[in-house]
């Protein structure tokens, strides 16, 4: 384990909370304590055997059946199931994902994004009817999820991977959706990048290495940085950065910092720009004196949850802290201390 990154004792409460997610990513990803490939399955299999992880894959396996996407932040919906069960480390190995897999692998379109049971009003563009579609604000975590689920090598994550490339500009990327929508778009200015589709797409491709120095990435990680740096004068799409984004937020289902920082912590060539450092700070000031970190905000269908309680700091959300920190020692210097990141180095 880096210097300085996190302190045994809250690796210990890490570990000691009772969330089986959180001790296998801490031992696998932090530590490096179980090297094993046949021990990290079996501790990877207790996650499934944890009954609101199991209700969580229950509900991720209904998004093959009635339930329609109305609104893309809906954190209820099974789509964002699916991303957290992703989160958590789980493999299509692993009973039940495999089901899952299939159903999406089941729902790709022509052009290679993968698509969901959703609902555009006529007022809005849309039929007014559910139908199988796909937009640029979820496609993308369909595509992160299979990856994370182990389907890198296939050629339908290929295909998927390339259509999403393609449809960036040199702005990052735009609001984009199936073509059986025809016109239909956002609400905001035709030529400007949409904030959430480029954390989503540069999530899903953060997992295909061989694309990350591709130019249409290089814009996509601009795009985030300028928004920050000029937060105050340019909102895109409605998403601004103010009081709610800087705020602790999880699953990762929306514009936030957490879900940026996680994001651009996976491109190297971020973390030496100022501006990143500016967002480190931000979040790293919302550290407790014991090293923990509380949910700023919470959406109510995760209610039970650690990561969704404002009053209690969240063992998962401060392993989330602690690897960001991780993958920023380890690219900087083993010796810079974690503390220093963010402050303008």
């Amino acid at each position: 384990m880096p210097d300085n990154l996190i302190e045994e004792k809250t690796v210990s409460w890490l570990i000691e909370a009772g969330e089986p997610w959180t001790q296998y990513l801490v031992e696998r990803d932090l530590i490096s304590k179980v090297s094993d490939d046949r021990e990290l399955s079996r501790k990877r299999q207790l996650i499934l055997k944890d009954p609101v992880v199991r209700t969580l894959l229950s509900k991720a396996l209904t998004w093959d059946g009635d339930t329609v996407l109305k609104r893309h932040n809906d954190a209820a919906h099974p789509l964002y199931a699916i991303s957290t069960l992703a989160d958590f480390g789980l493999t299509v190995e692993d009973p039940g994902v495999e089901e899952l897999v299939g159903q999406i692998l089941s729902h790709q379109s022509a052009e290679g994004a993968f698509q969901s049971l959703a609902n555009y009003p006529t007022t809005f563009g849309g039929s007014g009817k559910d139908e199988w579609l796909w937009a640029a604000c979820d496609a993308p975590t369909l595509l992160y999820a299979l990856q994370a689920f182990g389907l890198n090598d296939k050629v339908v994550i290929e295909k998927a991977l390339l259509h999403l490339l393609g449809l960036g500009k040199e702005n990052g990327w735009q609001c984009a959706c199936d073509s059986a929508l025809g016109k239909f778009r956002g609400p905001g200015r035709k030529d400007d990048p949409c904030p959430i589709a480029n954390v989503l797409a540069l999530k899903a491709i953060s997992l295909a290495p061989k694309y990350q120095d591709h130019p249409v990435v290089e814009a996509g990680i601009e795009m985030l940085l300028k928004h920050w740096q000029f937060r105050t004068e340019k909102k895109y799409y409605l998403f601004g950065i103010g009081t709610d984004f800087k705020k602790i937020k999880y699953p990762y289902v929306w514009y936030d910092i957490l879900h940026v920082i996680e994001v651009l912590s996976k491109y190297r060539v971020v973390h030496k720009d100022p501006r990143f450092n500016e967002m480190l700070a931000v979040l790293f000031d919302q550290e407790d004196d014991e090293g923990r970190y509380t949910a700023g905000s919470m959406y109510r269908s995760w209610k039970g949850w650690s990561f969704a309680d404002k009053k209690i700091p969240s063992p998962w959300l401060t392993f989330l802290v602690a690897r960001i920190r991780q993958r920023l020692v380890t690219s900087l210097t083993p010796k810079l201390n974690s503390q220093e990141i963010g402050r303008g180095c």
